[in-house]
């Protein structure tokens, strides 16, 4: 079958297409047949062995974290799955990747796609719609009346986030750039700041989280906008020594985590908060509750661009340059 793959670390340009084999499933995967795949950023940072560290691969390595598709084989234990089932999952931390004709999807990891999404729409779903469940829903507990801080708000991530956000009820401020605004309020963004002409710091107060998205400073300045008793979750890092003991990693590497995380910590329970790093888990289940939400539309996908298969490298060198409105989508076949 026809695959892109990771040959050796150093960017996308040790990335190319390769033929390799169908995979085999174990007795509790399933076999699916890929329709569409979502990209994320996370795509292009692992070619360049951004993430070796914590996530060692064997190389190599088919690229692609999320997928859409039919499925064509059932393993011997596969209860929640039938031949023909459209699907959808992430697969991102697993041993395979999604842009390839054919993945094998563990069956935990795997939900029946929204009938009223096409398979492009379904695919754009599974990382950016986990991350956000899991960080907002999960790890912030976010209850009705609450306010969030969501940075980016046209990015993958900011526009199923705020939509999300929404629906548990908060008060959502993000940043954009002025062309975007009307895009951010249509999500239900309540206050947007264009970081282009405007400090977070200066514009918003008295939020009771922080989804931590923008590299650089960004999130050790949106600690000043923070009340007492409130909540960073950073998707960026640096990863804490909480996530090390999660991953069963040495002791080594706890000391390492807890030492890259002990300046992002201190300066949080200054302002009386707390921080942690969010790294994403496939969770069938958990999509599954995402897909009702976007089946009654109380979300809608937000997509940006759609490539062809051949073109998979192209849509992770468009989606490097950072100016996605939205997720970007590679379809495997009509």
């Amino acid at each position: 079958m026809k695959a892109l793959v990771l040959k050796s670390y150093g960017g996308l340009d040790k990335v190319e297409f390769a033929d390799i084999s169908r995979p085999a499933i174990n007795p509790d995967e399933i076999l699916v047949q890929v329709l569409a795949a979502g990209l994320n950023p996370i795509d292009y940072m692992i070619p360049k062995g951004m993430f070796k560290p914590i996530m060692p691969l064997q190389l190599p390595h088919t690229v692609g974290s999320d997928l859409a598709g039919i499925v064509v084989e059932t393993g011997s234990r596969v209860t929640r799955f039938k031949v023909g089932d459209a699907v959808f999952a992430s697969i991102f931390d697993l041993p395979g990747g999604s842009l390839a004709e054919f993945a094998s999807v563990p069956e935990y990891a795997a939900a029946l796609k929204p009938a009223n999404l096409d398979f492009v729409q379904a695919a754009s779903i599974p990382m950016v719609g986990l991350t956000s469940w899991q960080a907002l829903h999960e790890r912030m507990q976010l209850r009705p009346g609450q306010k969030v801080f969501i940075p980016a708000g046209s990015g993958g991530i900011g526009t199923f986030a705020i939509q999300l956000a929404k629906h548990l009820g908060a008060t959502v401020g993000t940043t954009t750039s002025s062309v975007n605004v009307d895009l951010v309020r249509s999500l239900g963004a309540d206050v947007v700041v264009d970081y282009k002409k405007q400090h977070v710091e200066q514009v918003l107060q008295g939020y009771d989280a922080v989804l931590g998205t923008i590299r650089g400073d960004a999130l050790e300045k949106s600690l000043a906008i923070l009340q007492p008793g409130s909540k960073v979750v950073s998707l960026i890092g640096p990863p804490d020594a909480a996530f090390a003991r999660a991953r069963g990693m040495n002791f080594f590497m706890k000391i390492v985590f807890g030492l890259l995380s002990a300046k992002i910590i201190r300066r949080a329970k200054k302002h009386d908060a707390s921080y942690s790093f969010l790294f994403l888990r496939p969770d069938g289940r958990q999509l599954a509750q995402i897909g009702d939400l976007l089946a009654t539309g109380g979300i809608r996908p937000v997509i940006d661009k759609v490539f062809a298969f051949d073109q998979a490298k192209d849509g992770l060198a468009y989606l490097e340059q950072g100016r996605a409105k939205g997720k970007v989508v590679v379809q495997m076949k009509q």
